[in-house]
């Protein structure tokens, strides 16, 4: 019973990553949208993109490393 609640855990962690990557996908495309219509602002709004992804990416570590976590160290 056991082993079975660590491999869910363990897969209910990984789903994180699938979260991420739809993340980081719906920010570029924010990201193109905004430059195509307000080419002024894209320093400023790469910038923002740069913040969100490193946040993004920060989510998703954190998810793989309780996996790792639930699998091995439990």
């Amino acid at each position: 019973m056991l082993e079975g609640a660590k491999s869910m855990g363990a897969k209910t962690a990984t789903i994180a990553s699938a979260g991420a990557v739809v993340g980081i996908g719906n920010l570029f495309s924010s990201l193109i949208h905004s430059m195509a219509q307000n080419s002024s602002l894209a320093k400023e709004l790469f910038g923002y993109a740069i913040l969100g992804i490193a946040l993004t990416k920060a989510i998703a570590s954190f998810a793989s490393m309780m996996a790792f976590f639930i699998s091995f160290v439990f």
